[in-house]
């Protein structure tokens, strides 16, 4: 039960710590993510009362994935929260709007976009955007900002809450494309368990894998779809803060495609392997012999190349030769390992705690590995995750090998 207490603010005692942190963040745009049932759309619903409370007479939006969830889901919890307050209020069905002595709060469905006009509001929330499709939600996001218009003194603030599902919307707007403008927080189905009926949470153990509870009980982000390739990888536990130090004598992997070529650059060090820094999207072999050697003057650098890039190319020489007239060491077998075999290499390092990545350093090796999936029993090239991967794997397959030829 919420109250307002004698300063005309919302008492916020009963949501815990990131939800209380969520529902006062300034940000540009915050986001919540959190299990089933962790108290996502309570946050959302209570922010929203505060947003009322504190600009008066401006008008709120919020958008849920489908009608349905409105009238179920959406409407009975502001009921019960404005009958806490002892507010009054109006639910109109046929505009699917709430009308408060504070001002109004428009509903709209996002699997219907082109409801999303002729409104303004000066504040915006969306729940639940990820279970969105992804050509209703780009299509539904474009009208959503565009009516985040209203002009008032303060920021017109757009915020998110969803259950993660996989590395879809949340993960690529707060995580991979993150700034200073955008606070995300992460709450769990574990703390609200004593809110939760008898044998809910043994419920979802019973229905979900490993990798489906860290999202759905735990709130995390995880790669939901079937066969995870390099399922032992975890960002926290494979993390290090090792980055390129002068002297270092560097051992890159390097995958050869026209226009999408890749590095990722390690440090050996104790008998284990550290991930430093990456190269991507890099148009050819002359420019990434290039960047190297304007990057990382002075170090000693060995390649351990794509097999591929012994073939001659249409200038006469071969990717492998103008790596080795350029001054780089090489270290390439004859032909490359068998996928499964680069593959198992790579999971059994992580699993050992023999290989580690820098993921501030390599943001797409990282994401890469969290991400990429199988395709009819291969690593998913469709997907363009797969050059980072095979760079850091020919790296990774080739050191841990006694003898290799040139």
């Amino acid at each position: 039960m919420i109250r307002i207490n004698s300063k005309g603010q919302l008492d916020l005692s009963i949501l815990r710590p990131d939800q209380r942190r969520f529902v006062k963040s300034n940000a540009l745009h915050s986001g919540i993510v959190g299990g089933y049932q962790s108290g996502k759309s309570l946050s959302a619903a209570i922010k929203v009362i505060t947003k009322l409370l504190i600009s008066p007479g401006v008008p709120i939006a919020y958008y849920l994935p489908t009608y349905s969830l409105i009238a179920d889901m959406l409407i009975p919890r502001f009921k019960l929260l404005f009958e806490d307050i002892e507010w009054p209020f109006k639910i109109l069905l046929k505009e699917s709007k709430i009308t408060t002595p504070y001002g109004e709060i428009w509903m709209r469905s996002m699997d219907n976009p082109d409801s999303i006009v002729s409104y303004s509001v000066g504040y915006s929330i969306v729940d639940e955007v990820d279970v969105v499709h992804v050509n209703k939600r780009t299509h539904a996001m474009q009208r959503i900002s565009s009516r985040n218009s209203y002009k008032k003194e303060t920021k017109n603030c757009l915020d998110f809450v969803s259950t993660p599902e996989g590395f879809a919307y949340m993960y690529k707007f707060f995580v991979k494309e993150a700034n200073e403008q955008k606070k995300l927080f992460r709450i769990s189905t574990l703390e609200n368990a004593a809110n939760l009926g008898e044998g809910y949470i043994d419920g979802l153990r019973s229905l979900y894998d490993e990798g489906q509870l860290q999202a759905y009980l735990h709130g995390e982000f995880v790669n939901l779809t079937a066969g995870s390739v390099y399922k032992d990888y975890d960002r926290k536990r494979c993390h290090t803060n090792r980055e390129v130090q002068k002297h270092d004598k560097l051992s890159i992997g390097l995958d050869f495609n026209i226009t999408k070529m890749a590095a990722v650059v390690h440090v050996i060090e104790g008998g284990k392997y550290y991930a430093v820094d990456e190269l991507v999207n890099v148009y050819d072999t002359e420019t990434m012999i290039r960047l190297l050697k304007d990057k990382y003057k002075g170090h000693h650098i060995t390649i351990y190349p794509d097999a591929s890039g012994k073939s001659r190319n249409s200038s006469g020489k071969s990717d492998v030769q103008l790596l080795i007239e350029a001054g780089f060491a090489i270290r390439a077998p004859g032909k490359n390992p068998f996928v499964r075999d680069r593959v198992n290499a790579m999971n059994a390092a992580f699993r050992n705690g023999q290989y580690f990545i820098n993921s501030f350093q390599c943001p797409e090796y990282t994401a890469a590995l969290e991400q990429i999936s199988y395709r009819n029993g291969e690593p998913d090239k469709t997907s363009g995750l797969d050059h980072i991967c095979d760079s850091g794997g020919y790296f990774l397959y080739m050191v841990s090998r006694i003898s290799f030829t040139i």
